[in-house]
Protein backbone atom coordinates (compact mmCIF):
# COMPACT_ATOMS: atom_id res chain seq x y z
CA UNK A 1 0.00 0.00 0.00
CA UNK A 2 1.19 3.49 -0.73
CA UNK A 3 -0.42 5.39 2.09
CA UNK A 4 1.19 8.78 2.70
CA UNK A 5 3.80 8.26 -0.01
CA UNK A 6 3.98 11.52 -1.91
CA UNK A 7 5.86 12.14 -5.11
CA UNK A 8 7.38 15.57 -4.95
CA UNK A 9 10.14 17.68 -6.38
CA UNK A 10 12.86 19.17 -4.26
CA UNK A 11 12.86 22.64 -2.81
CA UNK A 12 10.24 24.89 -1.39
CA UNK A 13 6.78 25.43 -2.81
CA UNK A 14 7.76 28.13 -5.30
CA UNK A 15 10.64 26.13 -6.72
CA UNK A 16 8.53 22.99 -7.15
CA UNK A 17 5.79 24.99 -8.82
CA UNK A 18 8.21 26.70 -11.23
CA UNK A 19 9.91 23.44 -12.12
CA UNK A 20 6.61 21.70 -12.82
CA UNK A 21 5.44 24.60 -14.99
CA UNK A 22 8.70 24.55 -16.93
CA UNK A 23 8.41 20.81 -17.55
CA UNK A 24 4.80 21.16 -18.69
CA UNK A 25 5.73 24.00 -21.02
CA UNK A 26 8.57 21.94 -22.52
CA UNK A 27 6.36 18.91 -23.14
CA UNK A 28 3.68 21.02 -24.81
CA UNK A 29 6.05 23.01 -27.00
CA UNK A 30 8.48 20.24 -27.99
CA UNK A 31 6.12 17.20 -27.72
CA UNK A 32 8.88 15.07 -26.15
CA UNK A 33 11.29 15.60 -23.27
CA UNK A 34 13.93 13.55 -21.49
CA UNK A 35 13.78 13.63 -17.70
CA UNK A 36 13.79 11.45 -14.60
CA UNK A 37 11.00 9.03 -13.78
CA UNK A 38 9.64 10.94 -10.78
CA UNK A 39 9.51 14.25 -12.62
CA UNK A 40 7.89 12.58 -15.62
CA UNK A 41 5.09 11.12 -13.49
CA UNK A 42 4.25 14.48 -11.96
CA UNK A 43 4.47 16.24 -15.31
CA UNK A 44 2.32 13.61 -16.98
CA UNK A 45 -0.58 14.14 -14.60
CA UNK A 46 -0.35 17.93 -14.89
CA UNK A 47 -0.22 17.92 -18.70
CA UNK A 48 -3.14 15.54 -19.00
CA UNK A 49 -5.25 17.76 -16.75
CA UNK A 50 -4.36 20.75 -18.93
CA UNK A 51 -5.42 18.97 -22.11
CA UNK A 52 -8.67 17.82 -20.54
CA UNK A 53 -9.36 21.41 -19.53
CA UNK A 54 -8.59 22.61 -23.07
CA UNK A 55 -10.96 20.03 -24.58
CA UNK A 56 -13.85 21.60 -22.67
CA UNK A 57 -12.98 24.95 -24.26
CA UNK A 58 -14.27 28.38 -23.36
CA UNK A 59 -12.87 31.47 -21.74
CA UNK A 60 -12.39 29.76 -18.38
CA UNK A 61 -10.11 27.16 -19.97
CA UNK A 62 -8.01 29.87 -21.61
CA UNK A 63 -7.63 31.74 -18.32
CA UNK A 64 -6.78 28.65 -16.29
CA UNK A 65 -4.23 27.47 -18.84
CA UNK A 66 -2.76 30.96 -19.09
CA UNK A 67 -2.13 30.87 -15.37
CA UNK A 68 0.48 28.12 -15.77
CA UNK A 69 1.63 28.37 -19.39
CA UNK A 70 2.97 31.11 -21.68
CA UNK A 71 0.73 32.42 -24.43
CA UNK A 72 2.27 30.36 -27.26
CA UNK A 73 1.85 27.13 -25.28
CA UNK A 74 -1.79 27.94 -24.48
CA UNK A 75 -2.41 28.57 -28.18
CA UNK A 76 -0.80 25.26 -29.12
CA UNK A 77 -2.84 23.32 -26.56
CA UNK A 78 -6.12 24.86 -27.72
CA UNK A 79 -5.47 24.71 -31.46
CA UNK A 80 -3.49 21.46 -31.86
CA UNK A 81 -3.84 19.12 -28.89
CA UNK A 82 -7.49 19.67 -27.97
CA UNK A 83 -8.78 18.75 -31.46
CA UNK A 84 -6.28 15.90 -31.77
CA UNK A 85 -7.44 14.23 -28.55
CA UNK A 86 -11.11 15.21 -28.76
CA UNK A 87 -12.36 11.61 -29.10
CA UNK A 88 -9.84 10.18 -26.63
CA UNK A 89 -10.89 9.77 -23.00
CA UNK A 90 -7.53 10.33 -21.33
CA UNK A 91 -4.07 8.84 -21.66
CA UNK A 92 -2.65 11.58 -23.86
CA UNK A 93 0.98 11.03 -22.86
CA UNK A 94 3.24 8.06 -22.36
CA UNK A 95 6.46 7.37 -20.49
CA UNK A 96 9.15 5.36 -22.29
CA UNK A 97 12.11 4.08 -20.31
CA UNK A 98 15.45 5.10 -21.79
CA UNK A 99 18.15 3.71 -19.52
CA UNK A 100 19.86 5.50 -16.68
CA UNK A 101 21.79 8.66 -16.01
CA UNK A 102 25.36 8.45 -14.71
CA UNK A 103 24.23 8.68 -11.09
CA UNK A 104 21.91 5.68 -11.50
CA UNK A 105 18.65 7.61 -11.79
CA UNK A 106 16.13 6.21 -14.25
CA UNK A 107 15.97 8.22 -17.50
CA UNK A 108 12.65 8.36 -19.37
CA UNK A 109 11.07 10.05 -22.36
CA UNK A 110 7.74 11.77 -21.82
CA UNK A 111 5.86 12.23 -25.07
CA UNK A 112 2.39 12.57 -26.55
CA UNK A 113 0.64 9.51 -27.91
Amino acid sequence: MRHRKKRHLRGDRDRRRKELRALCRAVILYERITTTKGRAKLTQSAVEKMITRAKKGGLLAIRLLGRDLPRNAVKKVLEIYAPRFQDRAGGYTRIIHAGRYKDGTAKVFLEFV
